[in-house]
């Protein structure tokens, strides 16, 4: 997408005077003051250390709770949207939970037809063969028929990932998805993530707008556009990883340490 058709577009993500509240209490604030705005096609990452509120940030953003007060748009429209009439619009926002979220008793495939069994209005050939890419693609095919708690997380990770990608969202939130995970399989989600933010084949070349969190924020130099944290209960937008490099607060310190000189 050209930088002028994306400037025409509403953004993706636009919060003003947020404040997101405890998944343990939704009245108490952990996040307060959130300004933020995230244009179409863009790739943040949210840093934080552990327990300091970014799954909270994060289910608000995914519209799965209400802020405690604040104004937030989801592509040009109010959240959270609960409305039956405005559910397509809600279902162009994907999400992948830390540690993927699913359901034991079902298989594999069962969960990733989740989302096209309810929304997606599919016949069930059309949605066996959606179920059988997303396997493919995410290299889950054999393991389709077991339950998901067979699987190391790694591998659960991964599902949590197809199903986001069943109803072949615009926006992706992932909540955490490299936490837990070995080189080789962090590696794959951080080239998985840069084809998705530059257009994959599966989405017929659209570019997806990506938010993901983290307690470091290292592996994501050079494929994150954008940069924020969590600070003192605050979302600092840092901007361009030369922003994030001269920040000298030290929560960003904590969650971008500088290589020791001679690296």
């Amino acid at each position: 997408m050209s930088v002028a058709a994306a400037t025409s577009l509403p953004p993706a993500l636009q919060m003003r005077g947020v404040a997101v509240g405890s998944a343990r209490d939704a009245r108490v604030a952990v996040v307060e003051d959130v300004n933020w705005t995230v244009a179409v096609g863009e790739f943040w990452v949210v840093g934080a250390p552990q327990h300091s509120g970014k799954s909270d940030f994060l289910m608000v953003t995914g519209g799965l709770a209400s802020p405690v007060r604040g104004d937030y748009c989801f592509l040009g429209e109010r959240m959270p949207i609960f409305e039956e009439l405005r559910l397509g619009h809600r279902l162009k926002l994907g999400f992948v939970f830390d540690g993927g979220q699913l359901i034991s008793p079902l298989t594999v495939a069962e969960n990733v037809a989740l989302p096209l069994r309810y929304h997606g209005n599919l016949a069930p050939a059309a949605i066996e063969a959606r179920v059988t890419a997303l396997l493919e693609l995410t290299g889950l095919t054999p393991w389709a028929h077991q339950p998901p708690g067979h699987l190391g997380r790694s591998w659960q990770q991964r599902v949590g990932l197809a199903r986001a990608l069943a109803l072949q969202p615009e926006v992706l939130l992932l909540d955490s998805p490299l936490t837990g995970l070995d080189v080789r399989h962090a590696m794959w989600w951080l080239d998985f993530l840069d084809h998705l933010s530059h257009g994959h084949r599966y989405l017929a070349g659209r570019p997806v707008t990506l938010v993901v969190t983290a307690d470091d924020l290292r592996p994501w130099r050079r494929h994150a556009h954008r940069v924020a944290c969590l600070i003192a209960r605050r979302l600092r937008v840092l901007g361009d990883w030369s922003a994030a490099d001269a920040c000298g607060e030290a929560v960003v310190r904590e969650l971008l340490p500088k290589a020791p000189a001679g690296d």
